[in-house]
Parts: C-alpha cells; structure tokens; sequence
C-alpha cells in the first residue's frame, strides 16, 4: 500500500467540539479509513501551523484525498494537504527512472 502524509487544522466549529468533549479522535479516522481499506500509521496534534498531522497507509492516493474531502466536509477542519510519501529506497527506483527520461522532454518555446 502507498504511505501519505496528511496534515490539517480545525476549524472554529472543530475545536469548540473539542474543547465541549474532548476525546482522542484517533478511532473515527481510523474508521473512515477502514471503509477505503487504509490504516493510520501514525496520528499526532501538533502545534504550529498545522494541529494535526496523520500518516497513513492506502490502496491508492483517491482514497485519502476522499478521506480528507470527506472530513473538511463536516467543517471541522480546514486546510487538509495530503501528500504521497516514499521511503528512500522507493525515490531512488523514481530517480534511475527519471534518469531514463532526461532528455525526452522539450521545453516549450
């Protein structure tokens, strides 16, 4: 399964719900993950310009952009940037074939 990394902010609406019922939100993204055959790696509330950042892991990037869609729909966050993550022997199989690919491409104009 591919691996991504996920970060978001709440909402306004997001942390009043938090702060009226605090609760480790870990169990619904990992449920709404079940439902497109994924799983949370790793979650983590953070500070700085995003509060949460997840990894997870997925069948294909669609489905964490529809996770992600599907949260930021409920108004409780906002900002959700999602991005495909490799490990360091994965980008050097992307970087020989990019090597392959030097020099095919012309550059407009």
């Amino acid at each position: 399964m591919a691996l991504f990394i996920t970060y978001a902010s709440y909402s306004q609406s997001g942390i009043q719900g938090l702060m009226k019922k605090p609760e480790d939100r870990s169990g619904p993204i990992q449920a709404l993950l079940d439902k497109v055959g994924g799983r949370v790696v790793a979650l983590y509330m953070t500070t700085g310009t995003n509060d949460i950042v997840m990894v997870s892991e997925a069948p294909d990037g669609a489905d964490t952009v529809a996770v992600g869609m599907a949260v930021a729909a409920s108004g409780s966050v906002s900002k959700v940037e999602t991005v495909r993550a490799w490990t360091g022997a994965e980008f050097v199989a992307i970087a020989k074939k990019a090597g392959t690919l030097t020099g095919a491409y012309t550059p407009p104009g």
